[in-house]
């Protein structure tokens, strides 16, 4: 049976100025011609053909393919032995595909929390704060939840700028703070719960979906975790206590 440069070109996924240019260079000259003189290919020239792909899809100049076919067909080369160096070429693609994957997917990684900034501007937006400092263990923690996964894919895509405002509304808002707990203002007031429905929909705007009961769980960590708790009273000594009870106040009220 025989085939069409252009069925051949739809077998292969090659052009046929790609199967033209072939025959022009004597790599792959189809073995009959139609009456007409048109180029038609036998099962033969295909076995070839998939051959010379191979060796194209590895990287092989057109010149070097040809040497090894020719080998081959001149009987001068095993066919075991080329099977097995095929082998081998494809073991060793497919180790630096992997490695290429590996290296892909860290750097998806790296672009979420802002890692994709350079260190001065990390410097610049954060203050020296490195946002990845608890990236581990909120993994860890929320890993599997689909909060953490829309929190990924938010953040992965957000730009120097993007989190040069989250950081500003995160600076206004703890100084809105200050100044309440300043005039004494109690967790359970109207004020108060203002600022704590801000803090969750902050939390909403930028990162994922933040429930009520889940902010009152926040709330709860920021007590408890001391690291939380020194990042809040960091703005006012008792913040972090202040913002528990005001956000639960908060939750009480809306979901009551």
């Amino acid at each position: 049976m025989s085939y069409s440069v252009g069925q051949v070109a739809g077998f292969a996924g090659v052009t046929v100025r790609t199967l033209h240019h072939y025959d022009d260079i004597g790599l792959l000259v189809p073995s009959g011609r139609s009456h007409a003189g048109h180029r038609r290919y036998s099962d033969a020239d295909l076995d070839r053909l998939q051959q010379i792909l191979f060796y194209r899809e590895l990287g092989f100049p057109l010149d070097e393919v040809a040497a090894l076919l020719e080998d081959l067909a001149r009987g001068q080369g095993d066919p075991r032995a080329h099977l097995r160096r095929q082998h081998e070429l494809l073991t060793a693609r497919i180790e630096t595909l992997q490695k290429m994957a590996a290296a892909v997917e860290h750097a998806m990684e790296a672009r979420t929390m802002g890692i994709d900034l350079t260190p001065e501007e990390k410097f610049e937006v954060f203050g020296g704060k490195d946002p990845e400092q608890y990236a581990d263990e909120a993994e860890a923690r929320w890993g599997g939840t689909d909060e953490y996964a829309e929190s990924q894919r938010r953040t992965a895509r957000y730009t120097k700028e993007d989190w040069k405002r989250i950081q500003a509304e995160a600076a206004d808002w703890a100084e809105r703070y200050g100044a309440l707990m300043a005039a004494d203002e109690p967790p359970a007031g109207e004020a108060a719960m203002a600022l704590a429905e801000e803090h969750r929909q902050h939390i909403c705007t930028w990162y994922y979906a933040c429930s009520y009961e889940l902010h009152r769980c926040l709330g709860e960590m920021y007590v408890s975790d001391e690291r939380f708790k020194a990042f809040y009273d960091g703005m006012r000594p008792g913040l972090a206590e202040h913002l528990k009870d005001a956000i639960a106040a908060n939750a009480a009220r809306h979901t009551s």
